[in-house]
């Protein structure tokens, strides 16, 4: 088989419904490029009988490759996995539910071709999603911005291409918790973004609820930034500072007016506001000292049951 010029990575998890529609306009797009080009299905472990479409798809074109986990690893992970068995000279990522249209890739190919190593897709809007949805998405990619040490692009996933340079780095790093487009942003090259307007699900129930939206910005926040630990360092110097004060307060009006603060409520909710504050402490570290302890573990991002052969010797 040719080398392809342009890898396209799909991860799968129950979808079911999406991936009949998904493979013909994903290669009715890649066709109008006139360059060869794969498609790397990543099954994350499906339970629907995704699996057994993806087969078939890659028995009856052999441009489909592909990779089925052993379980269900993440979203994030087999994005991973996608980057590391691509072959192309650019790699797109793109999700299966097709709220991402497949026909936005032509666009990211265009600013790749004028030079740009990091296109990633800005969404401008965003059809049928609530307004809870819309508001707490807004709050998070803000949030990501405002306290990450990384320049993260607002209002962008993972709907992006990449070069082979930035691939090449991307798969150097190895970190357990990933946050793909922070990776993608911190890595540097050129980047530019492309406007686009993110449709409604095209089948099934979004695989991202609000759990697994607090654990992707948990892993945000604690990959690319101290800042809760230096938040629970500014709440202690302010507990602190508060007791200071209260100090020569008390002792003024022990002496002026022999009036003593009395009361088991008044001990009782002081000890309960400094014990909430040593718990937060706690728990934000506890936060970062797990995640050292998953990378201390040296544990593979990933186990395939079934894949090709990668491109080069990779660590998993």
């Amino acid at each position: 088989m040719t080398k392809p010029t342009f890898s396209i990575i799909a991860p799968i998890y129950n979808e079911l419904d999406n991936i009949p529609e998904l493979y013909p306009r994903l290669r009715d797009v890649m066709d109008q490029t006139g360059e060869p080009w794969e498609l790397i299905l990543v099954d994350d472990g499906s339970s629907d009988g995704s699996t057994e479409i993806i087969r078939k798809l890659a028995d009856n074109d052999d441009r489909v490759r592909p990779v089925i986990f052993a379980r269900n690893f993440g979203h994030q992970i087999a994005v991973t996995a996608g980057i590391d068995y691509s072959r192309g000279d650019a790699v797109v990522i793109i999700d299966a539910d097709l709220q991402d249209p497949p026909e936005v890739i032509l666009d990211l190919i265009e600013k790749w071709r004028e030079g740009f190593e990091v296109v990633y897709a800005v969404r401008e809007e965003r059809e049928g999603e609530t307004w809870f949805k819309r508001t707490t998405a807004s709050l998070f990619y803000r949030l990501i911005f405002k306290i990450t040490d990384v320049n993260i692009p607002l209002d962008t996933g993972d709907f992006r291409l990449m070069d082979k340079k930035v691939v090449a780095v991307m798969r150097q790093m190895r970190e357990k918790h990933r946050f793909l487009r922070g990776m993608s942003a911190w890595v540097g090259f050129k980047q530019v973004g492309v406007k686009y307007k993110r449709k409604p699900r095209y089948a099934g129930e979004t695989k991202y609820p609000l759990n697994k939206m607090i654990k992707l910005a948990l892993n945000a926040i604690t990959s690319f930034s101290y800042f809760p630990l230096q938040l629970a360092t500014y709440i202690g110097f302010i507990a602190a500072g508060l007791s200071v004060l209260a100090i020569p307060i008390v002792a003024i009006l022990r002496l002026t007016t022999g009036t003593v603060l009395l009361g088991q409520a008044t001990t009782l909710i002081i000890v309960l506001f400094l014990g909430g504050v040593q718990l937060i402490a706690l728990g934000i570290i506890g936060e970062y000292i797990g995640r050292i302890y998953d990378e201390a573990k040296g544990r593979p991002l990933y186990i395939v049951a079934e894949a090709p052969e990668k491109p080069s010797d990779i660590e998993e």
